[in-house]
């Protein structure tokens, strides 16, 4: 088939971002109806007289997002979305200049010459000028309102500022009322413990965020691994589960790298609906880091039901150190908060608010993401070219956003034994194993977990020789 999509040269609006829009609008409308075959990539290109490269950016965009599915020899076909809901919030097409990354780092000890751990960030590039600045002038004027007690949600214009971020960069639709800040994500859980009813039965992806795990499981909450698809949490073993509270991360589901199609998260919602008091947490930590196509959409700008509890953080898009994060209530759960928690102070000092809140008004902020965003897509290319020699032993996968990939062996290796013969050779790495809540629902093939953040290029190829020999990968 053929598809009149009407280009047009605007400023600011790429023809990748009009064809992934134009196509997505026609599926939601129903003029596309599922399973029609879409032309390829090459006669688009050729009929809108643009180049191969923007329609496969569209394509790629449109199968992230689960509207589309491409069929090996066959081409790319609508998908069966029932009854979609409408988020009213079209993500803007961000760009961002490649910078140069490559800052030194110090040798880890203990033998280890090189560390691929998946919680490091890179702080070679954070604008320590700029925020000593900010820091400076929040002081300077003996602002004694600053060393008061503020509002116990966080200081209204800082989550002003979240609440526009938010809403630009991740489809999230909320007022600034229903944000309260809070020093890192663990707080924040032990926080909404208190508006939750104490008799909950929690599901939990598995494999999972084992530091959510920990949380919920010292608050003396149920909890319920649910196994995954490939399309992320299993709705119908969540239904089995008996939870009435289910925690994902749709954007990047951490550790498996999984990106929650679309379908799918209208049936996560659907689900939520169907009885009274069930809730959504969706836990969003590094949906900034995306290497091809427009960052996801949150879940949270689908819900038009009042379901879901949004939870962010700025840990790995400044620093772990700065431990502010932030969750977005329903608003049903308002007055509940109110009733409450409200009297709990703010665990995030007003000076740590106000340096933040003009590091993002001042433009700071997102200036920051676009450099780290091209840091941390240089090392990843770095890291996947690198790969290659290891695809005759390992399925690689989760190369498209986040700060590490996977490596699944194909020669009947264990973990155990990778990660060993890893070791011995001066090289850290991290095994599948352990972010399962319970070491018997491993069903997984042995994964090792490669982080690159903290690492510089040259590291990672280093790092990357070593394995080499360590697991005897041919060149």
């Amino acid at each position: 088939m053929e598809l009149m999509i009407p280009l047009k040269n605007q400023a600011g609006l790429s023809y990748y971002s009009q064809i992934y829009t134009y196509i997505k609008e026609e599926i939601k409308k129903g003029n596309l109806k599922p399973a029609t075959r879409l032309p390829s990539t090459r006669l688009l290109a050729e009929h809108l007289k643009v180049s191969r490269s923007t329609t496969q950016m569209a394509y790629e965009q449109l199968l992230s997002e689960g509207y589309i599915e491409a069929v090996p020899y066959k081409g790319y076909y609508v998908l069966e979305i029932d009854g979609l809901v409408h988020t009213g919030q079209e993500l803007k097409e961000k760009g961002a200049s490649l910078l140069q990354s490559g800052f030194p780092h110090s040798m880890t000890g203990s033998g280890i010459l090189v560390d691929f751990s998946p919680r490091g960030i890179d702080l070679g590039a954070f604008p320590f000028n700029t925020w000593r600045k900010i820091s400076k002038n929040t002081l300077v004027d003996d602002n004694r309102e600053m060393f008061v007690t503020g509002d116990p949600k966080g200081e209204a214009g800082f989550r002003e500022a979240i609440r526009t971020y938010l809403h630009s960069a991740r489809g999230v639709n909320c007022l600034a009322e229903q944000i309260i800040v809070g020093a890192g994500s663990e707080y924040l859980l032990m926080l909404l413990s208190q508006i939750l009813s104490s008799d909950r039965i929690i599901a939990m992806e598995n494999p999972t965020y084992k530091q959510a795990y920990r949380v919920f499981y010292s608050l003396n909450y149920q909890v319920v691994p649910v196994f995954m698809d490939q399309q992320g949490m299993d709705v119908r073993l969540l239904e089995e589960s008996g939870a009435d509270t289910a925690y994902v991360m749709p954007s990047h589901q951490y550790p498996t790298g999984i990106v929650m199609p679309v379908k799918r998260r209208q049936e996560l919602l659907s689900w939520a609906c169907k009885k009274e008091g069930r809730y959504l947490i969706e836990d969003d930590y590094d949906s900034e880091f995306r290497y091809k196509g427009q960052p996801i959409p949150a879940l949270q700008g689908m819900d038009q039901k009042d379901k879901v509890i949004y939870i962010g953080t700025f840990s790995k898009s400044i620093a772990p150190a700065i431990r502010v994060s932030y969750m977005v209530l329903p608003k049903s759960l308002l007055s509940v908060y109110r009733e409450k928690v409200s009297f709990y102070a703010s665990t995030v000092s007003r000076i740590d608010q106000n340096i933040l809140y003009q590091f993002m008004e001042e433009g700071h902020y997102e200036r920051h993401l676009n450099r780290m965003r091209a840091v941390y897509k240089a090392k990843h290319d770095v890291l996947i070219a690198g790969l290659k020699p290891f695809e005759e032993q390992f399925l690689i996968k989760g190369e498209y956003a986040g700060l590490h990939l996977l490596l699944t062996d194909l020669k009947g290796r264990t973990e155990e034994e990778l990660i060993n013969q890893a070791e011995q050779a001066g090289v850290k790495v991290y095994g599948m194993s352990g972010y399962f809540i319970h070491e018997e629902h491993n069903n997984y093939p042995p994964t090792i977990v490669l982080g690159f953040a903290s690492l510089n290029e040259e590291e990672i190829t280093r790092g990357l020789d070593l394995l080499k020999k360590a697991w005897r990968v041919e060149e």
